[in-house]
């Protein structure tokens, strides 16, 4: 069976067990910028940058500026970045309770209510998370990560031609934006167009200032397609060793699903062959 064949017959099964985490991860990379460099304030300063932090690290950054926020939960700040941080580590439910606080305290403030969107969005709030991130979008002036937020939404609700306008209206406002590219690559992975989802992921990975998880995305759409020893150098580039095994093991984590990993690296040795 060619390495095409093998990926067909086990793509229904692996999109039905992934489309959620595939989205996850659209959802981080809009955030990319908060992801990078934390609002500053009155929260405490970070040793080092938030992308290049490992799982513990995270944890205690978390900590750090949750202790922060419990001293003063109206401060706009130490709550977004609390929130976007419990995010980060996994922590949904806790990052909305917080969003939901700081929207009270913020009502009409855009970045507080696309924040507050995404965190609806990653605990599973699909409908209302849409509601919010339309809500903080005004006409006059159209922000280009509430476009992208917003179309990683409606990919999860299924609405691939509607996210995907939405993802090209972005583009319109922040032409080769990285995170807005994934985003658009993920949406043609998530309906099995595999080929046109690397496509936008390998512009994505070119542009400056892409990260690690456009990369990740990358050598998911290039593992997909059975070429496994090509997806794994991709999910290593650019990174300490630490960073590049976590990435492998995330790789190996989705590819794993249904044996799909074991299949698609016998069918990349016979092609190689």
């Amino acid at each position: 069976m060619t390495a095409e064949a093998t990926c067909s017959s086990l793509l229904p099964r692996l999109f039905q067990g992934t489309a959620a985490a595939l989205i996850a991860l659209s959802l981080a990379g809009c955030a990319g910028q908060q992801k990078k460099e934390l609002t500053t304030g009155s929260i405490p300063t970070l040793s080092k940058p938030v992308q290049s932090m490992n799982a513990t690290e995270l944890s205690q950054a978390a900590e750090s500026i949750g202790q922060a926020y419990e001293r003063n939960p109206k401060d706009r700040e130490a709550g977004l970045n609390y929130a976007n941080l419990l995010r980060m580590t996994g922590r949904n439910e806790q990052a909305l309770a917080v969003m939901q606080q700081v929207a009270i305290n913020h009502p009409s403030d855009r970045e507080v209510l696309g924040a507050y969107g995404k965190a609806q969005a990653a605990a599973g709030q699909l409908e209302q998370a849409l509601a919010t991130i339309s809500r903080a979008q005004t006409p006059d002036r159209p922000d280009w990560k509430l476009k992208s937020a917003e179309g990683a939404v409606l990919d999860q609700l299924g609405r691939s031609s509607e996210a995907r306008l939405r993802y090209r209206e972005a583009l319109d406002l922040r032409p080769n934006e990285s995170s807005v590219l994934s985003n658009l690559g993920m949406s043609y992975l998530l309906t099995k167009d595999l080929r046109t989802a690397e496509t936008y992921l390998k512009s994505a990975a070119g542009q400056p200032g892409a990260d690690s998880s456009v990369r990740q995305n990358l050598a998911l759409a290039v593992g997909l397609q059975g070429r496994f020893q090509e997806a794994e150098a991709i999910a290593r580039q650019e990174l300490t060793a630490e960073q590049a095994e976590a990435n492998v093991a995330y790789l190996r984590s989705m590819l794993s699903q249904q044996g799909a990993w074991k299949q698609l690296a016998k069918a990349d040795d016979g092609n190689t062959n």
